[in-house]
């Protein structure tokens, strides 16, 4: 082929007719070493109002991926056209081969390869070479091995396969990188490991593969996979541990059983306060190999901590603790424990890869809980006790205070916002204590109204002394199920439970604990493109999405051994109790609560906050972010004119751009009252002057426009322009605008209709007549 006709070829026809079998040639194997046109990561999504969609410039898609083993990648290669120049790929091969960490990267353009190696030959990074010289798998597995220092005596088990998914499942490259990370660590003899992964990343099956290559490589026999809550257990044992079949058990009744080989055991199980409660020593302290300790930020590194009695106890075993929030603080440190972390996937990293799921942020200051309240002298609460005079503030609601009021006030807006996108959605609303969460449930049984009605399980309390509310804990979290569809909660869907659908979270809850916080919104980053969920809205009143202002919330985790003497160190979040053990008092921690109702309350401030591209959140006044939504929906005035003139009812067009969070109420009180919708979409999206709902009806008037009309017709026209300009577009196109004043002193509906306008077609037609008046001189716009 000459090189006229090889520069006409597609890049896809370079790879199959070059590129593609010089790697063969060099000894690759097409089947089980060769990947080609592998995405790497899907690219993160964007949101902003309820909009959301992939930013797919940012996907990272790998021409080749060359593997020693299937899901050990030693090297990438990036393909262009021959138009381009051998190396042209060679950036895009080192931003993917950075994202493997594998130490050999190559470009070509079917000529030949450029070359780069982080094991340097002859000091040369970088070099090209001929398309019948590609390495062969032995040296790039040798390149390998000496950049992951990986000795000759560990390869066994460092190259250990991978269980292969009944379902055609793989592990996705953070997920690899993980694995592979934990092995490399156990064959170079480290016992104590810690694996940072974000919740929603799959930490589950990552330790099964880690698991299954050990005990398939008989590094362990016997392991222990401890988690602290009975349905991580259950979920382990049906879904991603199923693969170990008849040798695995979950330990029950207080008993370990000798005759098999994975155990899934709750740490309650095995231990207690009294010594015939430590199940774990009836078994010798060499029994198990390897340790899992799923969520080792709760505790488990504290000196006192039951999980850190049994793991003195099984010393000599292999301990991998894993976690999405490393704690560090004076009292409890897993990493001074388990070390630094082998491998951390971040949630910023997960969200800007686009395996999960961006949030958007809606912050709600309350009058009660921003400014306070002090109650008038001698005032009692709803029992009769006198309420101490003192200044009540956001820290004392729903602990201390419980103002009915406000408790039916968030549960409106919850409902508002469910309404106005989708009442379906999956909801999780975190409350102070249990007690609060069941005033929860009935406040937004009330705002539900008919939703509550038709569907009894709408809403429900699911704590930990709720038989009912934990019996629909399966059905929350099953993307197939719809009931329940919100959950009020204290502590037990804080962490574990995986709800892929959840849409919204609601925060009606102090949270002052930063890895508590991380748990919390690790409940909404899960991604279900089946269900069309790719981002979530956390709903804040408490303030808790303060957090992520914490430099510290998505960053390096910092061991503190000794606090600063003149900075207090962060307070412990509320007692409220352990949903899995909570009886539902009321006054667990001890503190007495006063129940007040009649005091009013109401919404002072709101501010919607975006996930932005940097990791952190943006902030747009309503206006710009307005703006920014008209102009996406009506790219142009005249698009939006003819949109607008075409409607026959204009709260079609007002209902399409509430789905994207826009209020025109909101927007009035920004731009100036007395302004209809249409001036307000016009002025603020394409900088036309308004005019304001009088001065258009005057408008209207001055031309005389109904004179065809009759006087009964005229009048009711009139009267229905009085009203635009009072309420507006929306409340004369509502068809009950006829039994009001002063169209009741007119006569019936039916009776106006039929009498003013000869039937109800003549009068539509006159009301659209009307609306046209009304936006005349924009017509011609």
């Amino acid at each position: 082929m000459t090189g006229k006709e090889k520069k006409q070829l597609s890049e896809s026809d370079i790879c199959d007719l070059y590129i593609t079998p010089a790697i063969k040639d060099a000894g690759w194997d097409q089947f089980r070493q060769i990947r080609r046109d592998v995405t790497l990561t899907p690219g993160p999504v964007i949101v902003r109002g309820n909009m959301s969609s992939r930013n797919k410039k940012k996907k990272k898609f790998a021409d080749y991926v060359l593997s020693w083993e299937p899901g050990i990648p030693v090297a990438v290669v990036e393909a262009k056209d021959n138009t381009h120049t051998v190396s042209a790929g060679m950036q895009q091969a080192l931003g993917y081969a950075e994202i493997l960490d594998v130490p050999s990267a190559f470009s070509s353009n079917g000529d030949a390869f450029a070359s780069h190696n982080k094991v340097p030959i002859d000091d040369e990074i970088e070099t090209e070479i001929p398309l019948n010289a590609f390495p062969s798998p032995a040296e790039l597995w040798q390149r390998y091995k000496i950049h992951r220092n990986i000795a000759d005596p560990a390869e066994a088990l460092v190259t250990q396969p991978y269980h292969e998914d009944f379902a055609g499942k793989e592990p996705r490259y953070y997920q690899a990188e993980a694995i592979n990370r934990v092995i490399e660590a156990i064959a170079k003899g480290q016992k104590r490991l810690l694996l940072v992964m974000a919740t929603g990343t799959g930490k589950t099956y990552t330790t099964f593969q880690i698991i299954w290559r050990l005990w398939k490589a008989k590094a362990v026999k016997r392991v222990l996979f401890l988690v602290d809550r009975n349905f991580l257990a259950d979920q382990a044992y049906t879904n991603d541990f199923k693969p170990f079949g008849s040798v695995m058990t979950k330990i029950k009744n207080r008993k370990i059983d000798p005759a098999y080989e994975i155990y899934l055991g709750l740490y309650q199980a095995l231990t207690g306060t009294e010594e015939a409660d430590k199940t774990f020593k009836t078994v010798s302290p060499d029994f198990f190999d390897l340790i899992v300790i799923d969520e080792c930020h709760r505790g488990s590194a504290a000196d006192d901590s039951a999980w850190r009695e049994i793991l003195e106890y099984y010393a000599t075993a292999i301990q991998l603790g894993l976690t999405a929030t490393p704690k560090e603080t004076e009292y409890v440190s897993n990493i001074t424990y388990f070390g630094e972390p082998v491998y951390t996937y971040s949630l910023k990293q997960g969200i800007e890869d686009g395996f999960l799921a961006p949030y958007k942020v809606v912050r709600i200051d309350i009058d009660k809980d921003l400014y306070g309240w002090t109650p008038p002298p001698g005032m009692t609460d709803d029992l009769g006790n006198a309420l101490e005079q003192r200044e009540y503030n956001q820290k004392d609601m729903d602990r201390i205070l419980i103002l009915n009021q406000r408790t039916k006030l968030v549960a409106k807006r919850v409902m508002q916002l469910l309404n106005a996108t989708d009442p379906f959605s999956k909801t999780i609303v975190f409350c102070e204590d249990i007690d609060h969460a069941e005033r929860m449930r009935k406040a937004i049984v009330n705002a539900a109204g008919k939703l509550a009605i038709e569907h009894p399980k709408y809403v429900m309390r699911i704590t930990g002394d709720s038989v009912e509310g934990k019996a629909e804990l399966d059905n929350f979290a099953a993307s197939d199920s719809t009931f329940p569809v919100i959950a009020t909660t204290s502590e037990l869907l804080t962490t574990g439970v995986d709800v892929k659908t959840c849409k919204l979270i609601v925060l009606d809850k102090t949270v002052n604990s930063l890895a508590t916080f991380k748990q919390i919104v690790g409940r909404g980053t899960r991604i279900d493109e089946e269900h069309q969920k790719f981002y979530f809205t956390i709903m804040d009143f408490k303030k808790a999405t303060a957090h992520f202002r914490d430099p510290d919330f998505d960053g390096e985790p910092v061991v503190i051994f000794e606090p600063d003497p003149d900075e207090p160190p962060n307070p412990p979040d509320p007692p409220c109790g352990d949903d899995d053990n909570d009886n539902g008092g009321d006054d667990g921690d001890g503190v007495k609560k006063f129940y007040v109702s009649g005091v009013e309350v109401r919404i002072i401030a709101e501010r919607v906050e975006y996930y932005g591209l940097d990791g952190r959140l943006v902030t747009e006044s309503y206006v710009d972010y307005s703006r920014k939504q008209i102009r996406q929906e009506y790219a142009s005035l005249n698009d939006f004119l003819t949109r607008w003139h075409d409607a026959k009812k204009k709260e079609a067009i007002l209902n399409e751009l509430a789905e994207y969070g826009i209020e025109f109420e909101k927007l009035a009180r920004e731009i100036g009252s007395g302004y209809d919708a249409f001036d307000l979409i016009c002025h603020i999206a394409y900088d036309q002057p308004p005019l304001t709902r009088r001065e258009r009806a005057n408008n209207v008037k001055k031309r005389n426009y109904f004179t065809k009309y009759g006087a009964q017709a005229r009048a009711v026209l009139d009267a229905l322009l009085e009203k635009y300009a009072d309420e507006g577009i929306i409340s004369i196109e509502n068809p009950k605008v006829l039994r009001l004043k002063p169209f009741d002193t007119m006569g019936t509906p039916m009776e106006i209709i039929r009498n003013a306008f000869g039937g109800k077609e003549l009068y539509e037609n006159a009301l659209q007549e009307l609306e046209e008046a009304l936006f005349e001189q924009e017509q011609s716009a």
